[in-house]
């Protein structure tokens, strides 16, 4: 269990509707309804995106039978049984402002075999995810087979990447991200920059969009099976079955915490180092850790203060969220729904069944790519389609100058 990360997808549908006819008229006249009625499709932008997204969400979405019957079966057979695409990565490290490192792995030989106007993806991975998950490996096969640049996005210690200061990733924390963004925007400056977050990684990502909202130098978004609210998340997690995820992903925090624990052996304050080194829940993990590391009196009021939630209304570019109604990690009782009615730039998929980091179903299942692939695509050259190629975000040559001397590239 301790490749479960937090992270999820979606599926959708479509049906056929007949006008009656107007009086005196004697031609019936055919409209295609905008997706199947069992999907729930809201938002402020959804008569904006809903044409783009035609091809999946016209079709009855057919969970693959036996796997998707249940949410914890979909939800660990996507984990462990579904396929792993083999592609060589060429990783970058990069030093970030406070001494700390995160890794970025691109697909080996783009940088020569793409213009430079590709638009650009960035993937970012859910709690202890990186680049060797299947629906990371997925997704970046997918994009990069339309001809996409994708970088993934390991934070701190995922992905084998190292841990260089006493501190990891978390939900609150954007520093990362932002230095990310502005490092992949000045290594490509006229592309246009996109990204897709699961789970932990989609809840950073609305947290960095919220942010950054008008400035914000992205052209576009994806947030798949998204926690939103960390409060009631939490609350969910320790609620039967669930326990099993929770022990799992404690499990993955401290295999990454004991790699690197002579870098906190001197941790004085509040720290807990015992209880993280030894979490039997993220619960355990974040009170020992990460709530005194960035700052919180609490895990409840780290969690309150970390929740996407609060970031929709600030979304300043296009954001497509897809969640599946029966995900046991991140609940649709946490969706702010009301938020993404009332913003115009966002529109939110909430598929019946999928679990989490699901979706096992559509042409490709049971093993390959999950059903929300190719709704993603859709959306994302959609948005690369109409997208200006002006204004884009450059960085200024002393940084370019910098973070080019702290990266170090080697193949995975």
């Amino acid at each position: 269990m301790a490749k479960l990360s937090l992270g999820s997808t979606f599926s959708i549908f479509h049906s056929r509707h007949i006008r009656p006819p107007l009086a005196g008229c004697h031609v019936t006249k055919m409209t295609v309804a905008d997706h199947h009625p069992s999907l729930e499709v809201v938002g402020g932008a959804r008569d904006r995106f809903l044409p783009s997204l035609h091809t999946n969400l016209r079709l009855p979405y057919n969970p693959f039978p036996l796997i998707a019957w249940n949410r914890h079966v979909e939800t660990i057979f996507a984990s462990f049984l579904r396929s792993i695409p083999q592609v060589r990565l060429r990783r970058e490290c990069l030093r970030v402002k406070d001494g700390g490192s995160v890794a970025l792995d691109w697909v080996s030989g783009d940088h020569r075999r793409l213009p430079p106007d590709s638009p650009v993806l960035i993937l970012l991975p859910g709690l202890t995810g990186g680049s060797q998950d299947s629906y990371v490996r997925h997704m970046l096969t997918k994009a990069n087979g339309k001809g996409w640049r994708v970088v993934v996005f390991n934070s701190r210690g995922c992905g084998e990447s190292s841990v260089t200061t006493p501190q990891f990733y978390s939900a609150s924390f954007l520093g990362d991200t932002y230095e990310v963004v502005k490092h992949v925007g000045a290594r490509y400056p006229e592309a246009n920059l996109y990204a897709v977050g699961w789970s932990l990684g989609a809840n950073i990502l609305v947290r960095y969009l919220g942010q950054e909202s008008h400035a914000c130098p992205l052209s576009g978004a994806v947030s798949l099976c998204n926690p939103f609210n960390l409060v009631i998340a939490d609350e969910d997690f320790h609620k039967g079955f669930n326990n099993v995820y929770d022990r799992a992903l404690a499990r993955a925090l401290c295999k990454i915490f004991k790699k690197h624990a002579l870098l906190f052996e001197d941790m004085g304050g509040e720290f807990n180092i015992p209880l993280a080194a030894n979490a039997k829940s993220v619960r355990d993990f974040d009170e020992g850790l990460t709530r005194v590391s960035f700052g919180f009196k609490s895990v409840d009021d780290y969690y309150s203060n970390s929740s996407s939630c609060d970031s929709i209304e600030h979304v300043q570019r296009p954001l497509l969220c897809i969640q599946a109604e029966n995900d046991p990690i991140a609940p649709s009782r946490a969706i702010p729904r009301e938020d993404i009615e009332e913003n115009l730039n966002c529109m939110l998929i909430v598929t019946p069944k999928g679990g989490h980091l699901g979706w096992v179903a559509g042409a490709e299942a049971p093993l390959g790519a999950p059903w929300t692939d190719p709704v993603v695509m859709d959306f994302l050259e959609y948005l690369e389609r109409g997208a200006s190629k002006t204004g884009k975000f450059s960085a200024d040559s002393e940084a370019v100058q910098r973070s080019s001397g702290e990266l170090h590239r080697i193949e995975v």
